[in-house]
This record gives structure tokens, sequence and C-alpha cells, in this order.
């Protein structure tokens, strides 16, 4: 099982499979924890964000669509948890006048949960009216975390044409935004930042 793809394992996860959700775990936990320390600055924070990840990613394991990798869906729940708990201790230091150190928050990760749905949705919709080459080379950037070289690379592009694409993506996303809040507008944005 150990040489299955990620698909597989996603396969045999919405089957209740739990070694195919530990593998999952296994491939993962180490990268998702070094990328949450590297924005909390905490141990203790970004193993609780993973393991929360993970526990939601079992409890929705029947309805989970992926659209694009298991390594970019897993990157951006993470990437939105963090900035969950980076906003939720800052709200809650701002309202208590306490040091955000010391404050537990409250799991909303249900609310979290939906949210991510939307603006995932949203930014699908968005990159839709992006020119096909242009939506390519921002999807393989964003979602599947290449390299503006490894892109450049596998697409035959210049390493300008490459940036030139990602920066009229970003471009576009920022300025369809209007209809959007400016929260969710900020979120969009943290989530695309790479």
């Amino acid at each position: 099982m150990t040489d299955f793809t990620d698909e597989d394992l996603l396969a045999l996860l919405k089957n209740d499979d739990e070694k195919a959700f530990g593998l999952l775990y296994d491939r993962y936990w180490e990268r998702m924890i070094a990328k949450s320390y590297a924005a909390l600055g905490s141990h203790v924070d970004a193993e609780e964000i993973v393991q929360d990840t993970f526990i939601n990613l079992w409890k929705k394991r029947h309805n989970l669509e992926i659209k694009y990798s298991f390594k970019t869906y897993i990157s951006a729940v993470v990437k939105y948890e963090i900035y969950a708990k980076i906003a939720g201790l800052k709200k809650r230091k701002d309202q208590a006048g306490v040091e955000a150190d010391n404050i537990d928050l409250i799991d909303d990760s249900t609310q979290q949960w939906l949210e991510f749905d939307e603006l995932r949705n949203y930014i699908e919709t968005a990159m839709n009216v992006l020119p096909e080459k242009c939506r390519l080379v921002f999807s393989l950037s964003r979602f599947d975390e290449l390299s503006n070289e490894e892109i450049a690379q596998s697409l035959n592009l210049s390493k300008k044409t490459v940036e030139a694409h990602i920066t009229k993506a970003l471009k576009t996303l920022r300025d369809n935004m209007g209809n959007i809040s400016s929260y969710n507008a900020f979120l969009i944005l943290f989530l695309l930042k790479k």
C-alpha cells in the first residue's frame, strides 16, 4: 500500500480505510507541521493545526471533492487554519487586552471548512475568466506548488513568461473581488500567496 498514489489512498479513504488515512497522514504531517511552525513559531499550535486538519479530513472523508492534488488540498487547508489561528488570536487579544499566547481558541472548524469551500469555489470561478495558458500556469504555481522554473520547463516557456502569467492572474483575481467582503478578499490573497 505504501506505493499507492495519493489518489489511490483517497479512494480507499472514502471507503473508510483507516490504513489509507494513516499513510496520507504519514506522507504529509511533517511538511504540514513545518509549514505551520514557520508561520506560528509554536510547535504546540503547529501540531494542533495539523491534528485538527487530519481529524476533519477523516470526518469529511465521504464528501471530499478534491479538484487538484491532495498535496495542494491539504496545504491550502493548513494555510487557512494558520490564518484562522492568527486572526483568532489577534481578535481575542484585541477584545480581552491580554497576551495572545495565553488564549485557547474555540473550535469552529466546521465553519472554517464551509468558508474554505466557499473561497475555493470563488477562486475556481474567478480563474475561469483567465486565458487558458494563464490559468494553467497559475494553477501549477498555486495549486500544484511548482516553482516558476519547473513550470517554465514543463510548458516550454521562459521564466519571465511564467512570471507574467502569474502576475496577470493575481491582478485579475484582485480586480474581481469587488463583490465579496474585504475579509474574504484578504483571505483569498493569503491562500494564494506563495
